[in-house]
């Protein structure tokens, strides 16, 4: 069985480093990650300039494909071109720093996961929620758990699964919840600066409203303790609007 490992903070990044540990145990793993740190570049891919691939090594043994791209990118180059046999899953991460609610959209990780879906290949999205450094070991051990849950389920076949961890103690975690994606907006703020020589720049944070989220969301769950589970899609219709918005057109354009 071959997994596909990626992720948005760089091949060198301990979470991905954690996650190829424990899922070398459960399958044959093949890793094409991003050259440098890709974080928060969404579902973007490389159309301008070549995608530049090199073999990647670490304490002097082969490590994986570093490729100078996004994670989108890493996904389709290893299914396509850089794994040597069919890939059975694609798992993304383990992320430092949690990917819920509208961060979905924003996230490296999440993406290379829905490009695996898109392409047809189950895939698993895996964050563990904090910026700091922290032991992802617990993590590997539960994304390993999700990778067998997804490939003996047929249903799940084609689909992309994403997980958020809370860094908390092992028995403090309070369990395991299915929920949906929260549609709260990240509260955004630009810090104002000025360079040596008198440039003025903005540096970016953004953080969820101080108001609690519903416990059937990501957001909420994840920050009561629980660990998230979310099937995600690509497909951004708005079946609800269809009807409404057909009959607004016909009848005034």
């Amino acid at each position: 069985m071959r997994f596909l490992l990626t992720n948005d903070d760089g091949i060198y990044a301990k979470g991905l480093s954690a996650l190829y540990e424990e899922l070398s145990q459960e399958a044959d793993c093949l890793i094409v990650a991003p050259e440098i740190e890709q974080s928060a570049v969404g579902h973007a891919i490389t159309i301008f300039r070549p995608l530049m691939v090199r073999r990647a090594t670490k304490n002097a043994n082969f490590l994986g494909y570093a490729v100078y791209g996004t994670p989108a990118d890493c996904v389709k180059l290893g299914i396509k071109e850089l794994s040597d046999k069919p890939v059975d899953m694609v798992v993304s991460g383990i992320n430092r720093g949690g990917n819920a609610g509208i961060n979905v959209l924003y996230s490296g990780t999440v993406s290379a996961a829905t490009e695996a879906a898109i392409m047809g290949v189950p895939a698993l999205a895996v964050s563990l929620n904090t910026h700091k450094e922290a032991d992802f070991t617990y993590a590997a051990k539960f994304a390993r758990k999700m990778t067998r849950l997804i490939l003996r389920s047929p249903e799940l076949k084609g689909s992309a699964i994403n997980v958020n961890i809370p860094c908390l103690p092992q028995e403090e975690i309070k369990g395991v919840v299915v929920v949906r994606q929260a549609k709260g907006n990240i509260v955004e703020t630009f810090e104002k600066r000025m360079d040596p020589r008198e440039n003025i720049y903005y540096w970016f944070s953004g953080e969820f409203p101080s108001a609690p989220e519903q416990k059937d969301t990501d957001v909420g769950a994840l920050a009561s303790g629980y660990i998230t589970i979310t099937p995600i899609q690509y497909d951004l219709t708005r079946y609800d609007l269809l009807d409404t918005l057909k009959k607004m057109v016909d009848h005034k354009l």
